[in-house]
């Protein structure tokens, strides 16, 4: 499973650069041109692209942990990983049309999934090797909460309810440091 899903992240991030280009044959004014054209797919790549790798990181810890079990989290890691590999597609909207509801709906289901896999793992097996669950499930919840709130604003205001997403890093770091002081206090 675990190698399944390093091929589909790995698949998913690559699909994602296939969207950046600039036409052959251009002159240099005609180049400059397209290159500022394709800054909204270059900023959409970038922002996946490093969401993937987050995600990428997650998942790689809970199967692990569900390697021994089988069952449900199974399930919910094939879900995850097929919604992984369906990433590329709101990617392209967000930077071509400005699918901002699509892109964090699919986010949010995306880490939704995957608090369900350890919400299961952490109570129908007992697994508790990596990690606390309060830390996760506050990491993989702040991430739900900031693209989930960013849906109903994108109704409205899609630039707004991207600019919502800037909010995601203050609150990983927060979270970050908790975790470490947290684990630094249990270790010493």
């Amino acid at each position: 499973m675990i190698t399944l899903s390093d091929g589909i992240f790995a698949i998913a991030m690559t699909l994602l650069a296939l969207d950046v280009r600039v036409p052959p044959g251009l002159n240099s004014e005609q180049f400059h041109d397209a290159l500022r054209e394709s800054s909204p797919q270059l900023a959409a790549y970038a922002l996946s692209f490093l969401i993937l790798g987050i995600f990428w990181r997650d998942q790689r810890q809970i199967l692990l942990m569900s390697a021994q079990t089988g069952g449900l989290p199974q399930h919910l890691a094939l879900a995850v990983l097929g919604v992984i590999a369906l990433v590329p597609f709101p990617t392209s909207l967000l930077a071509e049309y400005g699918a901002v509801v699509l892109y964090a709906a699919t986010i949010c289901l995306i880490d939704l999934l995957q608090l369900a896999m350890f919400a299961t793992l952490r109570g129908r097996h007992g697994v508790r090797a990596v990690g606390e669950w309060r830390d996760t499930a506050a990491d993989l919840s702040a991430t739900i909460a900031v693209f989930g709130a960013s849906v109903p604003i994108a109704f409205f205001a899609p630039q707004a309810a991207m600019w919502c997403w800037l909010a995601l890093f203050p609150v990983k770091a927060a979270l970050g440091r908790q975790e470490r002081l947290r684990s630094a206090r249990q270790d010493g």
